[in-house]
């Protein structure tokens, strides 16, 4: 696999499974496997790997990973996710610049996925990366630049601005495409007709 620069790992995983029942999405499992583990193997090429979730920290413990919540009150979206991971960077692994961001409910995302976003990046020499699958977008499967952590602060807690489109579109941000036939890579378990869905997908495509 591609060498990529140091990057931190973030996976979003503080999804609530309302429409199935209520817990944690990241441990509800696909082909056998918790999502939340299937999703930390995508992230392997990075230097370090911590999760994104509110409350009790502890309902984690068995991955061994830091969590860290939201700084921003009142579940300010996925942006409030992404500014404490890079804050988390900042503090804790000064060395690291990057970071890549998945949701915890992506159970097929691609391995190769890390080293394409940086690939995107440095080919459109672009500061942010994110991807597309056929048409669609997914803004927080992404690469994010600890430098602009502050300006992320500012967006979020001074001008209001909790759409991830709408902050990254001032800063320039490369797309990395997939396709998304047979499967969509990038494909999201919301309900329990998605979850089924995902079963018969990892068993039709051993995935």
């Amino acid at each position: 696999m591609t060498e990529i620069p140091p990057t931190l790992g973030l996976v979003l995983a503080g999804g609530q499974a309302q429409r199935m029942g209520g817990g944690d999405k990241a441990f509800l499992t696909v082909g056998g496997e918790m999502m939340l583990a299937r999703v930390l193997a995508r992230l392997a090429p990075c230097a370090s790997i911590i999760l994104n979730a509110n409350g009790d920290p502890d309902r984690f413990s068995r991955y061994g990973l830091p969590v860290v919540a939201d700084g921003i009150p009142d579940f300010a979206g996925p942006l409030a996710g992404i500014l404490a991971g890079l804050d988390w960077a900042a503090q804790n692994t000064p060395q690291i610049e990057w970071m890549a961001s998945v949701p915890g409910d992506c159970p097929f995302l691609p391995m190769d996925l890390v080293p394409r976003l940086h690939a995107a990046r440095s080919a459109e020499k672009k500061p942010l990366a994110s991807v597309r699958s056929g048409k669609r977008t997914h803004p927080v499967v992404g690469l994010w630049p600890v430098a602009l952590r502050e300006d992320l602060r500012r967006a979020l807690t001074v001008e209001e601005v909790h759409k991830v489109d709408a902050w990254t579109a001032r800063h320039g941000l490369a797309l990395a495409d997939w396709p998304d036939q047979p499967v969509d890579l990038f494909f999201n378990v919301n309900t329990k007709e998605d979850r089924a869905k995902a079963e018969e997908i990892a068993a039709r495509y051993s995935l």
